[in-house]
């Protein structure tokens, strides 16, 4: 056995996200149901653990949003299971807040293949993820946050380390403690969820964990940055049938004017709510609207109080 090996078995048995728990050594003789419920129980401690977090949560997410209303993005970066959460969370946004896909970027160790297939030993490449994040051209307007579960994956540690190096935001979400991702970023984030269901099998507590935190940091990021009217999406883009409905219920409600002035607002707003609905609640045309949001830096409640 090698030195290497071996010391990579000694930081695994430290892991809480890697403990083995007897208890469950024969769930694979229960029924279903009964498994069913078991994993059930244990998604139900997720929350909490998230809960405990929320102090450094809300800290990361207001340092975040000033960067952003600089210009600045927000960049995820991780391996395997974190790292194809942040590059949904990313992917996601564009359609509900009309952010250009620039803006929240998911970098997955071993690029868009690894979405779907292991890419030998790039998570162990602290290199890769300072390369991948030259190849954005980081920015010290820049927010990074590098996502693993276990807290020790090199990609997400290299990034954060890097993304450090350049003056950008650093964020480290994982789900153990004192780890040393959340030693090397500036805002630290354990969501401590403990030992899995299946032995190390961090896609499960911990994959939802960071699903919910990453759904906070984007979420809440375009709150401040006046990308909903009260928990309105005023922003988003109506690239679909689903969404083209989705907007005049927005505007629907934000305004309660009936359908044919919704209608005209948004045919002369070329689609956009947010201006729909400013044109509505203010009585005035789309280029006075446009104008008043731009004034606003796209912030509807402050362009309704010129």
């Amino acid at each position: 056995m090698s030195s290497t090996y071996s010391k990579l078995q000694a930081q695994l048995a430290t892991l809480t996200t890697e403990a083995f728990r007897p208890e469950l050594a024969r769930i694979d003789q229960l029924p279903t149901l009964d498994i069913a419920r078991t994993m059930n129980g244990e998604d139900r401690t997720v929350p909490t653990a998230v809960a405990a977090q929320l102090p450094r949560i809300a800290a990361a997410i207001d340092a975040a949003a000033v960067r952003m209303g600089r210009g600045g993005r927000l960049v995820y970066a991780g391996a395997g299971t974190a790292g194809r959460l942040g590059v949904l969370d990313a992917s996601e946004c564009p359609p509900t807040f009309n952010t250009d896909p620039g803006e929240v970027v998911g970098l997955i160790a071993g690029g868009s293949a690894a979405m779907v297939e292991a890419v030998e030993g790039a998570e162990d490449s602290r290199a890769l993820a300072a390369e991948d994040l030259d190849a954005l051209g980081l920015t010290p307007d820049d927010t990074v946050v590098g996502i693993s579960a276990s807290g020790r994956t090199p990609y997400a540690i290299g990034a954060v380390e890097h993304a450090r190096s350049v003056g950008a935001l650093t964020i480290g979400l994982s789900c153990n403690a004192d780890s040393e991702l959340s030693a090397a970023a500036e805002h630290g984030i354990e969501v401590v969820t403990g030992p899995e269901l299946l032995t190390g099998s961090t896609r499960l507590k911990a994959g939802t964990a960071q699903k919910l935190v990453l759904n906070m940091i984007s979420t809440i990021t375009m709150i401040r940055l006046g990308k909903t009217y009260g928990n309105l999406m005023v922003d988003v883009r109506a690239s679909n049938e689903k969404l083209q409905a989705r907007s005049r219920r927005i505007v629907a409600l934000a305004t309660d004017a009936p359908d044919e002035r919704i209608e005209a607002a948004l045919a002369e707003a070329d689609g956009e709510v947010k201006t729909a609905i400013l044109m509505i609640l203010a009585d005035v045309d789309a280029k006075t609207a446009e104008d008043r949001l731009a004034t606003s830096r796209g912030h509807l409640r402050a362009a309704l109080t010129p």
